[in-house]
């Protein structure tokens, strides 16, 4: 069954710019529907509820915060009409806690897509791919800032180790893998025991062309994965996200990451 119905998180960024343009790709390869989310916390620095803030500095201090979110909307409009999607994509506007608020929003949609996390964007309005990918429990593509690669799949990269969110990352990446075909299965040093050859006739069986390319204990996950990514440069790579706990991830620095943080292909992240 094709993906129908995707959601983008738009914030103006762009890294949300890429996110839309790449999700409306998708959606023509696929006849998906596309529904665009503008997900905001308060943004309140000061508490205007006091009786010592003066009215006219509660309304500077809305003023400020409406004005960021207009700039997105006027952003969001320009990228719409250049996509010539003007009666098909819709903004909605969602307050909360950015990460939770996409999270459960993703739950009702096949995918979501979002643009690589930025150190840059306004702090109401900052997302954690990482940490939604976690949460949601429904497949997010990370897409980096200028990409322009489009949805089209000629070549994927799954990343696998035989772990249970390399499993959870395959199966939610089938059904555009079936649409579109060859992938290259990465291992990099101890995967489980179970043979190699079951995710290769699994793939198969899917109509999928798969090659296995293996490399030892010796060499470093993410930068390997990412040289071979660089050099062959497929349309997406998917990955299963914190095998490890995200704790242990934060502290100590992990595969997902490193990956995230240095890759310039769209990522499918599942947990």
């Amino acid at each position: 069954m094709p993906m129908k119905n995707l959601l983008v998180a738009f914030n103006g960024s762009e890294g949300s710019i890429a996110a839309l343009r790449y999700a409306a790709s998708l959606a023509e390869r696929s006849g998906a529907h596309v529904t665009a989310m503008m997900a905001h916390s308060a943004h309140e620095v000061i508490d205007k509820r006091s009786r010592w803030i003066p009215k006219e500095a509660r309304a500077l201090l809305d003023a400020a915060n409406s004005s960021i979110l207009r700039e997105i909307e006027a952003k969001f409009e320009a990228e719409r009409t250049a996509l010539g999607l003007v009666n098909a994509l819709q903004l909605k506007e969602v307050t909360g806690r950015v990460d939770t608020v996409l999270s459960e929003a993703a739950r009702h949609y096949d995918m979501l897509i979002v643009g690589s996390y930025s150190d840059t964007d306004d702090e109401h309005v900052t997302l954690h791919p990482d940490r939604i990918a976690l949460m949601s429990g429904r497949p997010v593509v990370v897409v980096p800032a200028g990409y322009k690669g489009g949805g089209r799949l000629s070549h994927t990269a799954l990343a696998w180790d035989g772990g249970r969110a390399a499993a959870r990352a395959l199966s939610d990446s089938l059904r555009i893998l079936e649409d579109d075909g060859r992938v290259s299965v990465l291992t990099v040093g101890p995967r489980t025991g179970w043979p190699i050859e079951d995710l290769m006739t699994h793939l198969s069986r899917h109509g999928v062309e798969a090659v296995h390319e293996e490399w030892p204990t010796s060499h470093p996950v993410a930068a390997t994965v990412l040289t071979w990514c660089r050099k062959h440069q497929p349309s997406l790579l998917v990955l299963g996200a914190f095998e490890h706990s995200k704790f242990r991830e934060d502290l100590l620095g992990g595969v997902t990451s490193e990956v995230l943080a240095q890759i310039d292909i769209p990522v499918l992240l599942s947990h």
